[in-house]
């Protein structure tokens, strides 16, 4: 494997983090099961959803609720490619997110409900690159008042 094969498969795997973030915080969370194998699985310490199925279900509920406006934002990326089909990232994650009137443009900032690392497993697939495995670590969570 070159350097460009190398870079390819970097950006391939970061283009699904972007996306991921994309369609969560603009009311396509339903499309974020696409983005994962069929057998993918999403853990946080709350709950784990396994399967094309779950995460279908589990990400419908998320647009569901439109009195939450969210925005993740995720930085300093690091993909380390295991070999041609296979690869794992680490992103840092900073969530900000606010319940309130449904249809509003603006929501007030309270600083971030949590920040953490999203942990990915990345596999290439007949269909391209997808998330096989995508864990939250949470390091800090607002606490309410």
């Amino acid at each position: 494997m070159n350097g460009s094969d190398r870079l390819e498969i970097e950006r391939a795997c970061e283009r699904l983090v972007t996306a991921y973030c994309h369609h969560v915080d603009h009311g396509e969370a339903s499309r974020v099961a696409e983005l994962f194998t069929e057998d993918g699985v999403w853990a946080s310490p709350e709950a784990t959803m396994s399967g094309r199925d779950q995460l279908e279900k589990g990400f419908a509920q998320r647009q569901a609720n439109e009195a939450r406006m969210s925005r993740h934002v995720c930085n300093n990326f690091l993909c380390d490619v295991v070999d041609a089909d296979h690869a794992t990232g680490v992103v840092y994650l900073t969530l900000y997110r606010h319940d309130g009137e449904v249809g509003r443009r603006i929501s007030p900032l309270e600083g971030p409900a949590m920040v953490g690392e999203y942990r990915d497993t990345f596999v290439r697939t007949s269909d391209g690159w997808r998330i096989s495995r995508r864990e939250i670590a949470v390091d800090f969570v607002r606490v309410a008042q």
